[in-house]
């Protein structure tokens, strides 16, 4: 299953966010997977919009409020496996890393390896790592991108979760080695 991330500009109406969410949940029904709000790192007009299936151009484009946007194709790799949504409640955090283009199965492999005790360890769940469709300036670059969604309980709880001693950071070490940078941003779900 293919999927599309919008990150969207909104209008400086206090509602917007919850507007563009019911607006879509109407318009494309299951085609969509999540919208979000901004919490830390995101301009607070900003909404971001999960569509599966790789759909939804026509509807988002048309939105109340919807003053510019940003489009990612993505591609599932070990999460989502299934068409089990995001859990509601906690946050989000929305993580973007660019790696090393030829190290996309290692990053994946490695993550795949962390998870099981980090989300026992602590009150989270990775809801999805995707792979960005390759740009132009990640084929010059000799880059790929990913994203990586996990709700945590709060931001207290994704604090307490970089204790480097637990053995799923000591994977995320070897991890950050094939990483070039990561950008990390929290928002919580709407839809």
């Amino acid at each position: 299953m293919a999927y599309d991330y919008y990150s969207l500009t909104l209008g400086r109406e206090r509602t917007a966010q919850k507007a563009l969410s019911d607006h879509l949940r109407g318009a494309m029904g299951a085609e969509l997977a999540a919208v979000f709000a901004p919490v830390l790192g995101f301009a607070s007009d900003t909404a971001l919009v999960l569509v599966k299936d790789a759909g939804g151009a026509a509807a988002i484009a048309s939105a109340p409020g919807v003053v510019a946007s940003e489009h990612h194709s993505l591609t599932p790799t070990l999460r989502p496996a299934d068409d089990v949504p995001p859990m509601a409640g906690g946050i989000y955090v929305h993580n973007w890393f660019t790696i090393d283009g030829d190290a996309v199965d290692e990053f994946v492999r490695l993550s795949g390896e962390a998870w099981p005790d980090f989300e026992a360890r602590f009150e989270t769940k990775i809801f999805g790592l995707f792979l960005a469709a390759e740009s132009d300036a990640d084929r010059v670059s000799g880059a790929r991108r990913l994203l990586l969604m996990t709700r945590y309980r709060d931001l207290g709880e994704w604090q307490t979760s970089r204790d480097p001693t637990s053995a799923a950071m000591q994977v995320f070490a070897r991890r950050r080695q094939l990483t070039r940078v990561s950008l990390a941003r929290a928002c919580q779900l709407i839809s």
